[in-house]
């Protein structure tokens, strides 16, 4: 079981470092999830790479439109009132960014949920050493 934060999830729609492994760790799982706030985060994220000149517009655009065909393939994870709660919590303990609380809180929802280990998938050093602390297992196995 696989969860992705939105750092995550971008390398599977930009060729960045790391896209290539990333897309081969989904191709092989067969749950992938996510929090619903990934979605908006993953178009901020678009949008900020082209205006940053990375990638163009257009290829923004397309990205986008992958993303939002692929999406209903994805767990998604509602963010209800105490998911959110808790993810105040893990802010206020471990320093987190509120979407990255968010990631982490929905991530530990999910694994609570299945009752089976879920590898969160980031690219943020933060939420990746956080994950780490309240003993989940984090890919990439190096920080990164």
């Amino acid at each position: 079981m696989l969860y992705l934060d939105a750092s995550a999830l971008v390398k599977n729609y930009i060729q960045e470092l790391h896209t290539d492994a990333v897309r081969s760790l989904v191709k092989d799982k067969g749950m992938v999830g996510t929090g619903l706030v990934s979605k908006a985060e993953v178009a901020a994220a678009f949008a900020k790479i082209a205006r940053v000149g990375y990638i163009t517009s257009a290829e923004a655009r397309a990205a986008w439109e992958t993303f939002c065909q692929e999406w209903p393939t994805l767990i998604r994870l509602r963010l209800t009132e105490p998911l959110i709660t808790r993810a105040g919590e893990l802010a206020l303990q471990h320093g987190l960014r509120g979407y990255d609380a968010v990631h982490l809180a929905a991530a530990l929802h999910w694994e609570t949920l299945l009752g089976v280990p879920v590898t969160l998938v980031t690219f943020d050093r933060q939420l990746w050493n956080v994950g780490r602390t309240v003993g989940m297992t984090v890919w990439p196995a190096e920080r990164p």
